[in-house]
């Protein structure tokens, strides 16, 4: 009986938790890529050239809803774990890599630095590996949440490079009529 009282408290300690970060990293996520215009719509990356492997506009926004969502879910058992060695390195891990999540979209799609947004979505992989092997180590449904964030994350840094490889130094240029040329940056 006692068991069971502990088991429904904690239950309610991590829902306590996720109702918190889940809503908060959504809304983090959805506003950096809102407020840097990410995705189809903005000129300057509908007028770059992307490789075949671009996927449609409704994925990115379907994809980084559900990752924003386990990432939120990943960060409550952590926090949920109130007496495990090395969770406030955790907490701290995920915080950078969230930050320079958050950062790329207006490194890429406001400021137009491909390869600036390369480098810091390599980063950003990096930090999340390490966040994820913590997460496990402190509760390994944490760890396996971030799995999808890391496969994506490597997807993304693929289709970034591929889109510098196409656009060197995110200058294109286009051509209109009567032979004029336009350089857009």
């Amino acid at each position: 009986m006692r068991d069971e009282v502990f088991r429904l408290r904690m239950k309610g300690s991590y829902i306590r938790w996720a109702s918190i970060t889940i809503p908060i990293i959504l809304v983090l996520g959805i506003a950096s890529g809102r407020l840097s215009n990410s995705g189809y719509g903005n000129q300057w990356f509908d007028l770059l050239a992307k490789p075949a492997i671009t996927p449609p506009g409704w994925v990115f926004g379907m994809a980084w809803s559900v990752l924003y969502v386990l990432m939120g879910a990943a960060l409550a058992f952590v926090l949920d774990a109130r007496e495990a060695k090395g969770r406030g390195v955790a907490i701290t891990l995920f915080m950078v890599q969230l930050v320079m999540n958050l950062a790329w979209s207006p490194v890429f799609f406001g400021m137009h630095r491909i390869m600036l947004a390369f480098g810091l979505i390599l980063a950003v992989l990096a930090w999340a590996a390490v966040t994820a092997a913590v997460f496990w180590k402190i509760r390994p449904i944490a760890g396996a949440l971030m799995l999808p964030y890391l496969a994506w994350l490597i997807f993304a840094s693929v289709l970034n490079w591929q889109i510098h490889e196409l656009n060197p130094n995110g200058i294109f240029v286009l051509e209109q009529q009567g032979g004029t040329r336009l350089v857009v940056q």
